[in-house]
């Protein structure tokens, strides 16, 4: 197992993720008691198949159907640390179809679905817990809360313990804005789960690049997560599909006992 630092090129900063390489699949309660003993946002879990790899992500409490930098720290142990691939690699995944991952220069860019949020109705209890009315409501797999600057962005202090009350099945809550050095920021919240904050939250991107393409009219972009420990993005709208790139530091690689 390997612990990676992604969409940042420091340790300490961007988002860690667990990246567990497997010859076999263990069985899905062991691996979920695996993401636990971690208690980090995401574990990957990764097998090599007949033409790429499979892939599949764990948080503490549920497996998940997409992350980003979980992919991008796989992405980042199969290219640097265990030399498997030189430019490109396929990941067959169990809920979001084969996605691809390049490298250039330590760059890794992930190929990912677009989901362009649609406007949705307020949500009562996740509008009184962010406390700022926002100048949009929007909604995919995620919730997102459009405002109007950064400085929203950043003063914004959800109830965490009132957004725990949500019994809704979705994943997260997106709060972004036009970005003062960037082109948008965002912040990514988690109701009731270990990890309440996402450092850096690639998935979330699905929804963000195709919406500030069109709000910006431009189909490139710098986004940066202002999460306390921060990361930032390179995005490329591209259709039905989004890049979102990023760079990796390993932390430690070390070995399970189980």
């Amino acid at each position: 197992m390997y612990q990676v630092d992604a969409f940042s090129s420091e340790l300490f900063k961007g988002n860690p993720a667990a990246v567990c390489l497997m010859k076999d699949w263990l069985p899905d309660h062991l691996m979920l008691a695996i993401a636990g003993e971690n208690n980090l946002a995401e574990t990957a879990f990764c097998k090599e198949s007949e033409d790429g790899f499979e892939l599949r992500w764990f948080t503490p409490e549920v497996e998940i159907d997409l992350c980003g930098h979980a992919t991008l720290a796989t992405s980042h142990v199969l290219f640097y640390e265990e030399q498997k691939a030189q430019e490109k690699i396929k990941f067959s995944t169990k809920m979001s179809g084969d996605l691809t991952v390049t490298q250039h220069e330590g760059l890794y860019t992930l190929d990912f679905p677009s989901r362009m949020p649609s406007s949705t109705g307020k949500h009562d209890i996740i509008s009184r817990a962010l406390s700022m009315e926002p100048l949009e409501i929007l909604k995919s797999r995620d919730y997102v809360y459009v405002y109007g600057t950064e400085k929203e962005i950043r003063q914004i202090v959800p109830d965490q313990k009132l957004l725990a009350t949500i019994n809704d099945s979705f994943t997260g809550i997106i709060i972004t804005a036009p970005g003062d050095n960037c082109d948008f920021v965002s912040r990514f919240f988690t109701p009731g789960a270990s990890v309440f904050e996402d450092p850096v939250t690639g998935s979330a991107h699905c929804s963000l690049i195709p919406y500030w393409s069109k709000k910006l009219n431009k189909s490139d972009h710098i986004a940066k997560q202002l999460s306390p420990r921060g990361g930032e993005l390179i995005c490329k709208e591209k259709g039905d599909r989004v890049e979102i790139s990023g760079r990796a530091r390993t932390f430690f690689k070390g070995y399970l006992r189980l």
